[in-house]
């Protein structure tokens, strides 16, 4: 069985009435008199997740997920009721009405909640683990990753070839700065280059 057969973001109308799978951090955990509305959240987005009380194993693990809890839901593309229609989401017409869910990795309360804007930058930097969950970094790693996939691409099509040169990496003891020079430079840990001038006397 596939880990998940669609992103959460991805999840529209055009899959009502289908089963899906998905994996993602729960982003918020709402319990509104008996049923519980968990908005799991991946790369492509968010989507609202219902668990029923029906479903009494289901809803027992829901009780206890938290905010960055990794999970895998299976459940029913349904119609969101009338008058909780998300505009702003893929996802907003609809909900996955789950039929298991199962915890992938707990995790801690995190030290700030992942929709904050008004983050400082050392805290973003403390915490810059959680800081790439975070939508607006995930869309700056994708920008990168779009542009430098074109670039390769027209690279590629004009008939240049990519060719990464092996590099060693020397690092000081007190880990202030890092020299670099080619493989082929070095003969030994201890040997100089001396057929580059550029490279540093620690090749």
């Amino acid at each position: 069985m596939a880990m998940r057969t669609h992103y959460c973001g991805l999840v529209t109308e055009a899959l009502m009435g289908q089963t899906v799978t998905l994996c993602g951090w729960v982003n918020r955990r709402r319990d509104h008199g008996g049923v519980i509305f968990v908005d799991v959240r991946d790369r492509e987005g968010y989507v609202q997740v219902v668990c029923d009380p029906d479903r009494a194993s289901t809803f027992a693990v829901a009780e206890n997920l938290r905010n960055e809890f990794c999970v895998q839901i299976t459940g029913l593309v349904r119609s969101r009721p009338e008058g909780t229609t998300n505009d702003q989401l893929k996802s907003g017409k609809i909900e996955v009405l789950c039929h298991e869910l199962k915890v992938l990795n707990p995790s801690v309360t995190p030290p700030f909640l992942l929709d904050d804007d008004n983050l400082s930058e050392t805290t973003r930097l403390t915490h810059r683990v959680l800081d790439l969950r975070r939508p607006a970094m995930q869309r700056n790693m994708m920008l990168r990753y779009k542009v430098t996939m074109e670039t390769r691409k027209f690279l590629d099509a004009n008939g240049f070839i990519d060719i990464e040169t092996p590099m060693l990496g020397k690092s000081t003891p007190e880990a202030r700065a890092t020299t670099s020079c080619p493989a082929a430079c070095t003969t030994a840990a201890s040997s100089r280059c001396r057929s580059r001038p550029s490279c540093s006397s620690s090749c």
